[in-house]
């Protein structure tokens, strides 16, 4: 999704691949981190507010405002890493 959110043939696409990285990402933190949040009062309803605001049809959703500060950033830095990762585990596979 990454790869095809920064390609250069733009399509609407990309607002749908931009919240599912962001929903991908939140879904990795809460994995781990679940078991302490679930025991806050309205954890649920907080959730299910953020997982809107991501998906908001305004230029100021959640997921764009994630994706360009947090996300790209990241993914930026360690892209090839990943990549010769993912290579390497393609070619033994």
């Amino acid at each position: 999704s990454i790869k095809a959110i920064e390609s250069s043939s733009k399509e609407d696409d990309t607002t749908w691949l931009t919240y599912w990285v962001v929903y991908g990402v939140f879904s990795v933190a809460e994995f781990f981190s679940d078991i302490f949040l679930y025991w806050f009062p309205f954890y649920y309803a907080g959730k299910c507010l953020f997982l809107v605001w991501c998906m908001a049809p305004v230029s100021w959703n959640g997921s764009q405002v994630l994706y360009h500060n947090v996300i790209r950033p990241c993914f930026l830095r360690h892209h090839q890493t990943v990549d010769n990762v993912l290579g390497t585990l393609g070619t033994k596979a």
